[in-house]
């Protein structure tokens, strides 16, 4: 498999370094003690916690792969992390895989996750005029095969939960299981589609920055946006890094996706809805009641949130997530 960028971290590489240059290391580090007159009890304190570094590399080392994956004509960004049984993470509209960074890191000490920059957001190329979410699907369905993935479970966020949707109408076979992370199996309502029309309009009028403005603190519960000000400016940031042309072909794909309740009345796998109270986008009065019809569902609320529950309530999002991950695997 040849990479087109490649970053691996590993704690034989960092062994590797402290080997090489431990002797060195020591001379230095006499000269700096000796320069500043510390007496040499606090040097040898100092040399016994570099085989404790060591251990904690070699317990808890990591290992990072970003890439890119040819698709059609296009090549798709993906962030490889972790060992073990797959987890897909997918994420939302005017987002890319970093909106997952930190949050990955409670799931890749069990499992490896793979993120992937949806088709028009992120590093990855725009593919059409329409990025319908069955070839969102197909895009999805191909990177997997690419990285030789056979099995694994989806988490999509709003937008990544309607191309797990279409992943779970085109390829149910390959699925162990599939988490609709503040989403839903609605098509979108005339009212909605109207609102993406005009929303289309702007980005082609050059106003995506203030579409990303206001649209990314409605992502919040009112009452976390002052104190949660970092992550929303965070989310803004990933935000503006949009390219116009992708947004309106992926507004397009998400008017005119179909609606997937039927789908979730016939499904058959582990099925996981994480709803925010909160929710300025989905009502939850609305959600809450249908996802508990469906078969094989179990349905989360996260209190304290809106509809960004791995920036508002990380741990708790990651304790109910792992907690699927379980029950999925365990049924595969």
């Amino acid at each position: 498999m040849k990479f087109k960028q490649v970053a691996q971290i590993s704690s034989n590489k960092y062994a590797a370094i402290y080997v090489r240059h431990f002797s060195i290391l020591n001379c230095h580090v006499i000269q700096q003690f000796q320069q500043f007159n510390c007496p040499m009890a606090y040097f040898q304190l100092f040399v016994q916690f570099i085989p404790l570094c060591y251990f904690c590399l070699k317990q808890f080392s990591l290992h990072i792969m970003i890439t890119t994956v040819p698709f059609k004509n296009i090549q798709v960004r993906v962030k490889d992390e972790g060992k073990g049984k797959v987890v897909v993470l997918l994420h939302g509209y005017l987002e890319n895989l970093e909106i997952w960074n930190g949050f990955a890191g409670y799931l890749e000490r069990h499992y490896r996750v793979i993120s992937i920059d949806i088709p028009g957001h992120g590093q990855s190329g725009v593919l059409a005029d329409i990025h319908s979410m069955e070839l969102m699907a197909e895009a999805v369905n191909a990177v997997l095969q690419y990285l030789n993935v056979q099995q694994y479970v989806l988490v999509g966020h709003s937008m990544g939960g309607y191309v797990s949707l279409a992943c779970l109408s085109g390829y149910p076979e390959r699925l162990a299981g599939v988490c609709l992370f503040h989403s839903s199996p609605f098509a979108d309502s005339d009212e909605k589609r109207t609102a993406r029309a005009k929303e289309i309009e702007l980005v082609k009028k050059g106003k995506l920055t203030l579409i990303c403005n206001t649209s990314i603190p409605n992502g919040f519960a009112t009452d976390n946006l002052e104190k949660m000000a970092d992550k929303v400016e965070f989310a803004k940031q990933i935000a503006r890094q949009s390219k116009p042309e992708g947004v309106i072909a992926l507004l397009e794909g998400m008017r005119s996706r179909p609606d997937r309740q039927e789908l979730l009345r016939q499904n058959h796998l582990p099925l996981l809805f994480i709803l925010g109270r909160k929710d300025n986008f989905i009502s939850f009065n609305a959600l809450y009641p249908l996802a508990q019809s469906f078969p094989h569902t179990t349905v989360n609320v996260l209190e304290k949130s809106g509809h960004s529950g791995y920036l508002e309530e990380p741990e708790k999002s990651a304790e109910l997530i792992l907690a699927f991950l379980e029950q999925c695997y365990n049924n595969s």
